[in-house]
Parts: C-alpha cells; sequence; structure tokens
C-alpha cells in the first residue's frame, strides 16, 4: 500500500511543481519534490519497498522531464541506496534535519543528473547555474512536506497494526 500511496502522491507533486515553476516563471530553477519523496523513503522505508517505490517515482520523473529514458530511474534508486548509506551516519528526526538531508540528496542528483545530461546530450550544454535556486527550493519543499509524508507513514503504521 506504501508503493501506491507514493507514486500517487509523486504524479500529485510532479503535476504541482510543473505548475508553480511555469507560474513563477522559473527558467533556472525547479522545485525537486521527487528528491524530496525519494529521501523520506530512503529514511522509513525497508530496502525493497524503497528502491521498487524511487524506480516507479524516477519512472514518473522520466516521463515528465524529457530528459533520456532511463535517467532519473537510475538517478532515483541510486539516490534512496545512498540515502540509506548516509542515513546510518547521521540521526534525522525533525522537520529542519530532513530539509537539510533532502538538500544535500538534491545536490548529489543534480549534479549526477547534468553530468551524465553532458556525456548522453550532442550539443554538450550543461549548466549548473541553476542549482543553488534548485535547492533552496527543493528545502522548502522538504520543510512544508515533511508534516505530510510524516502522517502518511502514521496512517500507514496504523493500518499494518490492524491487519496482524
Amino acid at each position: 500500500m506504501k508503493f501506491l500511496v507514493t507514486v500517487g502522491l509523486a504524479l500529485a507533486l510532479l503535476t504541482l511543481e510543473s505548475v508553480v515553476v511555469k507560474q513563477a516563471g522559473l527558467v533556472l530553477g525547479r522545485i525537486d519534490v521527487t528528491v524530496v519523496l525519494v529521501a523520506f523513503l530512503a529514511l522509513r522505508a525497508t530496502l525493497l519497498e524503497g528502491a521498487f517505490s524511487a524506480f516507479a517515482v524516477g519512472y514518473l520523473l522520466d516521463l515528465m522531464s524529457g530528459q533520456p529514458t532511463g535517467l532519473f530511474t537510475f538517478l532515483a534508486v541510486l539516490t534512496f541506496l545512498v540515502g540509506r548509506l548516509v542515513a546510518t551516519f547521521v540521526d534525522v528526526r525533525g522537520a529542519m534535519s530532513f530539509a537539510l538531508f533532502a538538500m544535500g540528496a538534491d545536490v548529489g542528483h543534480s549534479l549526477l543528473s547534468t553530468f551524465f545530461t553532458w556525456l548522453t546530450v550532442k550539443d554538450g550544454s550543461a549548466s549548473l547555474s541553476g542549482l543553488p535556486l534548485q535547492v533552496v527550493l527543493t528545502g522548502a519543499a522538504a520543510l512544508a512536506l515533511f508534516p505530510l509524508l510524516r502522517r502518511f507513514e502514521a496512517n500507514q503504521e496504523r493500518q499494518t497494526g490492524l491487519l496482524r
């Protein structure tokens, strides 16, 4: 069930992100809500459930971005796995620490995305000029989404408890 909630939430957030970015006129930056979801999965989901959900979230981003197919699918799973590794070394409990965790994940995700895009696109135009704005916007989205994600997590735990 957590997979379906994650995919539905990712689809809704990607749609909302595209509308907000277009209405705000952001040319150099975007709000990376998929990285926020993958970062939360890295902290809270089991390995199989999180990897499968990260794959689906990355695939949705691939479909909506227009980038080379498979790029964001791969990066979402990689970000999930690296996030799980980093989560063993850091304590992420509150909204602010989660926002910093998501911002760090967004930096790595964006750098790898830019690098792989640079490798695959013929004109070689890959720019990191919008990265600082994107990371700040992603941190703000993480702060805003943290209570919602915690509520979904609590509902899932409650439903799992009823089934046992």
